[in-house]
């Protein structure tokens, strides 16, 4: 059974075999996450979960980041999920589903920060959630049967926070099956105009596997077998599912093969708006700023996934929300080319109803490249192309964009990322504070030494 094999390859994950580069790409998804979570402080849904799970207040208890609040777990990897999500900047893993496996982190710490966990426990309990997150990921596509990819979650947060509990394998699988029986997602959450609860979806989903593996620790147990039976996971949701892999041969870990974003936009979006920046310099450069007013059509060639998601929707060529807009191809590239970046405050409310924006998206085109077919989990390709009214042609084409394993960001990169996201909460010292407790993550004897350095200045 699915459900056994999981539960045993959770008990054999021990923090000595992991090679070293697993650990620290751990670390760095640990810091990359916090910048996402502190550049969304003020969000308004963030503040709204977090404003729940304050109404509990829980001595010892899980840390709301940025506060001294403590309550139950669950509700911290709520509230500290929807904050790492909020900016859609967190990583990104992409094969049959997309997914954003550092969206088990706020779970992961809440629960270890409630038992006291070691560093090296959690980083343990990260790397299972990530492996189970991204094999469910390869096994299965759940878009087109109408999930949403957050219904992997819970069986991932499950497993990663019942590493961190120290469950045995017996309260793990039903901790497995109480995550897998409640918590399928609808993908209506990425479809058309996007709400606040783009941003939630899997802090919902988190929270619902932390909660399955603290009801398995007390004795609960939930229905089996949970993938493969008659009304099971397998039959309703996924279809078959191949996750050998975690009986077999030792294999590379998946969270080697994860995407750091270097923009804040859905990834499908990453090489469209570097290729957007390259094209915007070289028409800047050749015919001057007045050339951008003269652009008459833009091409962005890309593959049926990254259409699908980001460029299909009418409501891509007028985003009314933030959450829409950086789930917009016309919407990233028409900001990448007027502004040469795109930044956090490229999705203000003001910037998203901007006539000069909105006219130069109505003269984007998506269209699918039958050259790029195949290309994709491996390769990101997009390709813009700026036609100006002077006939002039300006062409780029990226494949891997950086942040992807084959174009990484450096430690230093990610470094400022936190600093640029967090700066306003935290002075330079604070962050530099954070940031090399974070790079000591593995000798931390107890993961909660982590939280005071992570209370901002004011609240929200």
């Amino acid at each position: 059974m699915i459900a056994d094999r999981l539960a045993a390859y959770a008990q054999s994950l021990r923090y000595e075999d992991l090679l070293a580069e697993v650990v620290h790409e751990v670390k760095r998804r640990v810091l990359d996450s916090l910048a996402c979570a502190f550049g969304a402080w003020t969000a308004e849904p963030c503040m709204i979960a977090r404003r729940i799970a304050q109404s509990v207040a829980v001595p010892n208890g899980a840390t709301l980041w940025g506060t001294a609040h403590t309550t139950l777990p669950d509700l911290a990897a709520f509230a500290n999920g929807a904050l790492v999500r909020y900016l859609d900047f967190n990583d990104t893993y992409l094969s049959k589903e997309p997914a954003h496996p550092s969206d088990n982190i706020s779970a992961v710490l809440a629960v270890g920060e409630s038992v006291r966990a070691s560093g090296q426990r959690v980083i343990e309990a990260i790397v299972l959630a990530y492996e189970t997150q991204c094999r469910l990921c390869d096994a299965a596509a759940l878009r087109p049967r109408g999930w949403d990819h957050v219904t992997y979650g819970p069986f991932s947060s499950a497993l990663g926070t019942a590493k961190v509990l120290g469950l045995s394998k017996a309260q793990t699988v039903q901790a497995i099956n109480l995550a897998g029986v409640a918590n399928v997602a609808l993908r209506q959450t990425r479809v058309g105009d996007l709400s606040m609860w783009k941003a939630c979806a899997f802090a919902n989903a988190a929270r619902n596997g932390v909660f399955a593996a603290m009801l398995a620790r007390l004795g609960m147990t939930g229905p089996s077998p949970i993938f493969e039976g008659q009304k099971g996971f397998m039959e309703l949701v996924s279809g078959p599912l191949d996750l050998s892999v975690f009986g077999g041969k030792k294999v590379p870990y998946k969270i080697l093969e994860t995407y750091i974003k270097h923009y804040p936009v859905e990834y499908h979006a990453q090489s469209a708006v570097e290729a957007a920046q390259v094209v915007r310099e070289e028409l800047l450069n050749k015919e001057g700023r007045s050339a951008l007013s003269g652009i008459a059509e833009i091409e962005i060639g890309s593959y049926d996934v990254a259409i699908e998601i980001i460029g299909r929707d009418p409501e891509k060529w007028r985003p009314a929300t933030r959450e829409t807009a950086d789930h917009s191809l016309p919407y990233c590239v028409a900001v990448a080319l007027l502004d040469g970046a795109v930044t956090v405050q490229s999705f203000d409310a003001k910037r998203l109803t901007d006539p000069q924006l909105r006219a130069l998206m109505q003269k984007v085109r998506v269209i699918a490249q039958e050259e790029f077919i195949g290309w994709y989990p491996k390769a990101m390709p997009t390709r813009v192309t700026v036609r100006t009214a002077s006939g002039n042609e300006y062409v780029k084409q990226v494949d891997y964009p950086l942040g992807h394993p084959r174009n990484p960001l450096s430690d230093r990169e990610i470094e400022e990322k936190f600093r640029s996201l967090s700066a306003g909460l935290f002075d330079r010292a604070r962050a530099g504070k954070v940031i090399d407790r974070v790079w000591k993550l593995e000798t931390l004897k107890d993961i909660g030494a982590l939280m005071p350095l992570l209370k901002v200045a004011r609240r929200g």
